[in-house]
C-alpha cells in the first residue's frame, strides 16, 4: 500500500460527500488510500478495490498458514506416505510411465 499525503489524503467527512467523485478520482489515480475525518478524527479509509482484494486475500493466506501450523503442532498433521496410500484407496494407484 502506497504512504497517504497528509496534505492530500486526508478529508473532512463533508467535503467526501461533496466530491466524491473527485476523491475517488484521486484514489485511483495516485493508488493512496485517503482517510475520511468526522468531527475531526479518522472515522475510515478509503482503498481502491484492487487494494481491498490484496489486503483480504492477504490475510486469508495467513489465516491458512497459521491454521496449518496449529494443525502440525497439535499433531494433526499427514505426513506423505500416508497422504499416498489414502489417495491411492480412495481414487486408485497413480498410473506412471
Amino acid at each position: 500500500m502506497k504512504p497517504i499525503s497528509i496534505q492530500d489524503d486526508i478529508i473532512p467527512i463533508g467535503e467526501f460527500k461533496t466530491h466524491a467523485s473527485r476523491v475517488m478520482r484521486q484514489l485511483r489515480d495516485t493508488g493512496r488510500p485517503v482517510v475520511i475525518t468526522q468531527h475531526g478524527r479518522p472515522a475510515g479509509v478509503l482503498v481502491s478495490a484492487a487494494e481491498f482484494d490484496r489486503l483480504t486475500e492477504r490475510d486469508r493466506f495467513i489465516a491458512a498458514v497459521n491454521q496449518g501450523l496449529a494443525e502440525s503442532e497439535a499433531g494433526l498433521a499427514v505426513d506423505d506416505e500416508d497422504l499416498n496410500a489414502l489417495l491411492d484407496r480412495k481414487f486408485g494407484p497413480l498410473d506412471t510411465p
